[in-house]
């Protein structure tokens, strides 16, 4: 018997539990409250950040028996998770939550099954709850058939749409829905999530390694749990060091980053060139350090411009890398930003190169200051 994935073993069982969509969570356990979901929503935004889990909450508020029993409880807003109904959903065997991937499922054959299902009752629940999930890669033809069941549907049906990219989801469709749009989760949430599942799982982890591990997820809490169930997996004693991050990713560290950074800065040339040789040797991505690079070089030349910046950006960096930022920021110039220019360019070069080194290479050569 395998063991549950990390993000699904702490997949949010309530709205409270879902970090990081604090006004999504406000409107929909007020819906709740006052009964009224809607027959029909659209959820967007980047991937990871809850769009599925919470359309499973919606499928377990609109069925859960205890709700439905009690009208103290029903004031919470929320599920109890202890019903058989929520129970079934959450372990994916309810027969009256019905969830279509449209990446494999695209074509319209599925939506005019979902079409003949949305006649047909729900089995044992109060009502049937499709989620359609990335939403964006139906055909017209499926969308067409789509666009009949949500201009009349029937009273016991919510249809849930989950999609990354809302703009390919056509305006009939979508002005038929409740629209939410899920934001990227924060550095800070994510390492507070981590924080929580490593006491749980009574993991040690370097406070460098698990920055590391939230910065790699890029917004994402399912990327980041998933990274981190992969890290658990790879060592045996359960105590992860950044250098296993580093190399498990192909990523290097934010103290590396900043050593080269100020390579550059301070015009180091051949120093800059033989660490970039040494990154290159050791397997990591030059692709994604170039990126990192440019993004570390960005706020810098931000905190150069407008230190009040320095309020936004302890939100994304640790407190000590945000010092190392700072000072950095002190000894940019407007010279450097030819540079930074340079770097954009040779990244994208390099996403499409066999050599991805030598774009690299040579926006520093050129713009060396």
């Amino acid at each position: 018997m395998t063991n549950l994935a990390i993000y699904r073993k702490y997949r949010p069982a309530n709205f409270e539990d879902l970090l990081g969509q604090e006004n999504i969570v406000r409107v929909l356990k007020e819906a709740a409250r006052q009964d009224k979901l809607a027959h029909a929503y659209l959820f967007a935004g980047p991937r990871g950040t809850g769009k599925t889990t919470t359309a499973r909450l919606i499928a377990k508020i609109a069925n859960c028996e205890k709700r439905n029993q009690d009208e103290k409880f029903k004031t919470k807003g929320e599920p109890c998770n202890q019903c058989a109904t929520c129970r079934a959903i959450d372990d994916g065997q309810s027969l009256d939550v019905i969830e279509i991937d449209a990446a494999s499922n695209r074509g319209i054959d599925e939506i005019r099954n979902l079409k003949e299902s949305v006649r047909v009752s729900p089995a044992a629940s109060q009502f049937k709850v499709f989620i359609v999930d990335e939403a964006h890669m139906l055909t017209q033809f499926a969308w067409n058939a789509l666009l009949k069941i949500l201009e009349e549907p029937p009273a016991c049906v919510i249809i849930i749409l989950a999609t990354t990219e809302i703009e390919r989801v056509p305006l009939t469709i979508s002005s038929r829905t409740q629209k939410f749009h899920f934001k990227r989760a924060t550095r800070g949430e994510i390492i507070n999530k981590l924080k929580k599942i490593i006491a749980e799982e009574k993991i040690q982890i370097d406070r460098e390694a698990m920055d590391l591990v939230a910065s790699s997820a890029e917004g994402s809490f399912r990327d980041a749990e998933s990274l981190l169930d992969q890290m658990i997996t790879f060592g045996n004693d359960k105590n992860i060091t950044l250098a296993e991050v580093e190399n498990m990713i192909g990523k290097v560290g934010f103290d590396k980053l900043s050593d080269f950074a100020g390579m550059v800065l301070n015009g180091e040339t051949d120093k800059s060139l033989q660490t970039l040789s040494e990154i290159e040797d050791g397997g990591f991505n030059l692709v994604q350090f170039t990126k990192d690079l440019i993004q570390y070089l960005r706020r810098v030349a931000v905190l150069k411009t407008s230190p009040e910046m320095k309020s936004v950006f302890i939100n994304e960096l640790m407190e000590d890398h945000l010092k190392k930022i700072m000072a950095h920021a002190g000894i940019f110039q407007n010279k450097h930003l030819e540079l930074l220019k340079a770097l954009i360019n040779a990244y994208g070069q390099m996403r499409y190169s066999q050599f991805p080194i030598i774009p690299l290479e040579a926006a520093l050569i050129e713009k060396s200051v």
